[in-house]
């Protein structure tokens, strides 16, 4: 018996490394900008911490930026003392959950319906960034660059010779070079950029604990841990991983990227979806993906910004929309159960639309399930 190889390099996996730019990519940079954070170290820290993940894993199961945290970070100019504080909090918070055996705990008790009305909530969230923010971006010039890129997705989507994802890219590529690049901002860097080592304060601590860790529990506990297990029981249902080993190295990898100067990050169903859409079925297109960037860090320096910044968004709106809709898929399952559906629709309409909705919605689905659970074993001749 053959077994499926965990890395491979080939241009399947090359397209499908592409498939979480769309989310990641437009929050890195932000965060840099509202925070002054320095751009080449944050890329190359994160770039790591792809890379390392798909050694370990052998799976398409990338690192994203903390959402919750993200938003926060942006929206108040957070500093990059309580940043690197909060992301140390986050990891300590989920270490002792998975230790403990709460996390392992969590995930049994908390129904099917509910997780998948989480991964329609975040894909309905997703499909809506990118059609409401980033393809309108450019005007009448970005929706003809989306439409463009996403009549080739449609007919590239099933060609493993001419992956989508690579075309696609391609075409922004060539856009941002002819139009919206200002190449006398875009300089090598002069010195190479080496992580420094340093350990948050006890006050940036505790600080980020209250004002970022804590706000962003329950997203990771949904989508990051308990979400991301049932998709890659969806997607590989011969690679069993428990969540107690996805939330350890949720935690160590923000203790590393809290200590080197990087930005919280987690793993998630959406960029597992979108690794998977575009093709990749191993840990090969995690690496490339942090390899990607690894270089531009130590290549650029300071002028990272000026030089992702140009990319076209409509291009990454496209991505991010397909990415939405492989998540959304994955709640059909339930689709033969009129009450399970029902729970799902519910869930996911919560995660979407209400402030805080993906804790909300869980507890909302888990409780309703319980409760249709409870009514059904009480009627005569049920057992």
């Amino acid at each position: 018996m053959t077994h499926a190889p965990r890395i491979r390099f080939d241009r399947n996996e090359l397209a499908g490394s592409f498939g979480d730019i769309g989310t990641d990519l437009p929050l890195i940079l932000a965060m840099i900008a509202a925070a002054n954070l320095d751009g080449a170290t944050v890329f190359i820290v994160f770039g790591l911490l792809q890379v390392l993940t798909g050694l370990i894993y052998g799976l398409p199961m990338p690192m994203q930026p903390l959402k919750a945290m993200a938003v926060l970070i942006i929206t108040q100019k957070i500093t990059g003392d309580v940043i690197f504080g909060g992301g140390l909090a986050i990891a300590a918070m989920m270490l002792a959950l998975s230790i403990s055996g709460a996390l392992t705990w969590l995930a049994r008790v908390i129904p099917r319906a509910a997780v998948r009305g989480i991964q329609l909530g975040l894909g309905l969230s997703l499909a809506s960034l990118a059609l409401k923010e980033y393809v309108p971006s450019l005007g009448v010039s970005g929706y003809a660059l989306a439409a463009i890129c996403f009549v080739v997705v449609i007919l590239l989507r099933d060609n493993r010779h001419v992956p989508a994802a690579l075309v696609v890219i391609a075409v922004g590529l060539v856009y941002a070079a002819l139009l919206t690049i200002d190449w006398a901002d875009v300089q090598f860097a002069s010195t190479l950029t080496v992580p420094e080592f340093r350990i948050p304060t006890l006050d940036a601590f505790w600080t980020g604990l209250l004002v970022l860790a804590l706000p962003q529990l329950p997203l990771s506990l949904s989508n990051a841990v308990i979400a991301t297990n049932q998709t890659l029981r969806d997607l590989f249902p011969d690679r069993a991983i428990s969540v107690k080993r996805i939330g350890l190295t949720y935690g160590v990898a923000n203790t590393f990227a809290s200590v080197f100067g990087g930005i919280p990050v987690c793993h998630g169903c959406g960029g597992l979806a979108g690794h998977y859409a575009f093709g990749a079925r191993t840990g090969g297109s995690v690496i490339i993906y942090g390899l990607a960037y690894i270089v531009i860090g130590l290549a650029f320096g300071s002028s990272v910004g000026a030089l992702v910044t140009a990319y076209p968004l409509p291009v990454l709106g496209v991505i991010l929309l397909f990415e939405a809709v492989a998540l959304m898929a994955l709640i059909r399952d339930t689709a033969a159960e009129p009450r399970q559906f029902m729970i799902v629709l519910l869930v996911g309409a919560i995660a979407f639309g209400v402030k805080h909705g993906f804790i909300i919605g869980l507890v909302v689905g888990a409780l309703l399930c319980g409760l249709w659970r409870d009514r059904h074993a009480d009627k005569p001749g049920t057992q």
